[in-house]
């Protein structure tokens, strides 16, 4: 196991035990890490509730409320962040949504609105932490975010996702050159279809795992602790030399023809 004791990572977007930013948070703690999580604010206290059971054997030093759109809680984290570590080493992006009828039907069928809102929520959310996370990365540090193969494929119920996907991975790119005079690395984990909360808003997604286990090299689809120790190798000493890529954690599937 990769030795990251003493460092400060902030995974966002954990949802419940399937979400892939669980099975990172797991990772990034066996690894020794020091861990700050999010939860999605709402009127009842679901999700605060819900988050914070999950993670309390992962004993967060701080979990707090963030919205994405809501620029005053970006503030927030990153100023909690700030004051109880003084420094960030790993930021985890796992942050991501579109609404059903933008992930159905026509795709010239989007609306101006959905469209808007799943590239605010799921592209430029990543352009908005990194910019916080810049000035406490004050020893380098690496940024991770999750992609799929829909950016670069057609995915049948895909639609809005696939461009949001495309235009994450490119901000990827454009990260990694601005920073990497700062020492700050920035790359993004291509998973294959796993089963998420996230996931399940997308039709025929078990017919979609189902074809990955038929078609892809090993056989199989991933589980989120592999995509969890890419992650804590993208964080490690190790992966010093990578940055503004997409690394595949699929079972070989991106690598398959017809």
């Amino acid at each position: 196991m990769l030795n990251l004791n003493g460092k400060n990572a902030l995974v966002t977007g954990i949802a419940n035990h399937r979400s892939i930013a669980w099975g990172i948070a797991q990772k990034l703690h066996e690894a020794g890490a020091n861990l700050g999580v999010n939860y999605l604010p709402d009127e009842k206290g679901k999700h605060e509730k819900k988050v914070k059971e999950l993670v309390e054997p992962l004993n967060p030093d701080f979990c707090v409320p963030c919205d994405v759109q809501n620029d005053e809680q970006v503030a927030a984290m990153f100023s909690t962040a700030e004051q109880t570590w003084g420094q960030l080493d790993t930021l985890v992006h796992c942050l991501a949504f579109a609404g059903k009828d933008e992930l159905s039907g026509n795709f010239t069928d989007l609306s101006r609105e959905g469209f808007a809102r799943a590239l605010e929520i799921s592209t430029y959310s990543l352009v908005k932490l990194s910019a916080a996370a810049k000035p406490l990365m004050k020893e380098g540090g690496s940024i991770l975010t999750l992609t799929y193969l829909g950016s670069q494929r057609v995915t049948p119920n895909y639609n809005v996702m696939g461009v949001a996907k495309a235009g994450l991975e490119s901000s990827v790119r454009y990260l990694a050159a601005e920073l990497g005079p700062q020492n700050i690395r920035v790359n993004a984990i291509s998973a294959g279809p796993i089963r998420t909360l996230a996931s399940s808003a997308i039709g025929g997604i078990a017919d979609m795992i189902r074809h990955v286990e038929e078609v892809s090299p090993l056989g199989r689809t991933v589980t989120q602790v592999e995509v969890g120790n890419t992650a804590v190798f993208l964080s490690s000493e190790l992966a010093t030399g990578i940055t503004g890529q997409v690394v595949y954690v699929d079972a070989g599937y991106s690598v398959m023809g017809v």
